[in-house]
């Protein structure tokens, strides 16, 4: 099957092209910057994807992928804005993706990871992380180390609680955690000045703490189908100063 794309923008695009394996000749155009592979069959993708040191974008969304190689953090150097993994058969992310330390964004959600490696913070390059619906019941402690992250989505997970690092998240604007297990909101979350949207549907929460209504960049708070009074004080303060908070 021939490549298709545009030579000028060095673009492959087999997005949904019904591929059960990746062509050979996509590992021969080591001059490509995007690489789209998305919806389609692929079970695996080869070592040989290191070799493409210049791309900057890699979507492997929307296939049956059960691993990454571990090739895949040869591409440190030059895989600087996306990379799309999500909705595979993916148990786990290699080490290797860790050494993408100029990554800005990463989608790993929809699959059966149970954990994040913990080198995960040296993905210092890091904007924005969704790892929604992913069988996570822990962070790694690391994650504090992501100092330049601006939006983490970790909605339909299992977690019960936020690690300490957290705080260090001085850049976070947008936090989902809905659909977790919470018993209440996350006391690591206290310090955060930028956080505008903070998403905590459906968990264990019954009790705000008094500290919530003081948040000083909060813009909108989702709290439904938690047992929450509307009435409660952090409610009703955030609410006199303009937040939108949703009960």
């Amino acid at each position: 099957m021939a490549v298709t794309g545009r030579p000028a923008d060095r673009w492959i695009n087999h997005w949904r092209a019904g591929l059960a394996a990746v062509p050979e000749e996509v590992w021969r155009r080591t001059d490509c910057e995007v690489l789209i592979l998305a919806d389609n069959r692929l079970t695996e993708v080869s070592g040989a994807l290191g070799g493409l040191r210049r791309l900057h974008t890699l979507d492997l969304g929307h296939n049956a992928l059960t691993a990454l190689p571990a090739e895949i953090g040869a591409l440190a150097g030059g895989l600087t804005r996306y990379l799309y993994v999500h909705d595979n058969r993916l148990a786990a992310l290699p080490d290797a993706l860790c050494r993408l330390d100029r990554l800005a964004y990463l989608n790993a959600g929809d699959n059966p990871l149970g954990r994040l490696p913990e080198g995960l913070g040296a993905m210092a390059g890091l904007v924005e992380l969704r790892v929604q619906r992913a069988e996570l019941s822990a962070l790694p402690a690391s994650v504090g180390r992501l100092r330049r992250l601006r939006e983490l989505w970790l909605g339909g997970n299992a977690l019960t609680a936020l690690p300490d690092g957290v705080a260090q998240l001085a850049q976070l604007r947008v936090l989902e955690l809905r659909d977790n297990a919470l018993p209440g909101v996350p006391g690591v979350l206290r310090g955060l000045p930028r956080l505008r949207w903070l998403d905590l549907r459906g968990n264990g929460i019954t009790e705000l703490p008094a500290w919530l209504g003081a948040l000083p960049a909060l813009e909108k708070l989702d709290l439904r189908w938690n047992a929450v009074a509307d009435t409660a004080a952090p409610v009703r303060a955030l609410r006199e100063r303009g937040c939108v908070v949703l009960t």
